[in-house]
């Protein structure tokens, strides 16, 4: 017997590693800031290295980020959106 369901079922789409470098204000807070809003954004990340030196007014977070194709596409624009950032470049 088979069942078939009239609702569209969801296709499965690959996530795909990304690697970015984040630069950011604010010393240790602003690197917290963007920790915190990859987590509300739900992207996985899979490594995430912090370069924050002392009398240097930006720092560098440097992350690989499991999105799939539609999220790569906006994943700069979201994480740009924190107060802090500078800037978001693919490595």
């Amino acid at each position: 017997m088979t069942v078939l369901s009239h609702s569209p079922r969801p296709t499965w789409t690959p996530r795909l590693q990304r690697r970015h470098e984040i630069v950011t204000t604010g010393g240790m807070d602003g690197v917290l800031r963007i920790g915190a809003a990859l987590r509300a954004c739900g992207f996985p990340v899979r490594d995430f290295t912090v370069e924050v030196r002392d009398g240097v007014p930006y720092s560098s977070v440097t992350c690989t980020v499991s999105v799939t194709s539609d999220e790569s596409a906006t994943f700069a624009d979201r994480i740009g959106a924190v107060p802090a950032v500078v800037s978001v470049a693919p490595c």
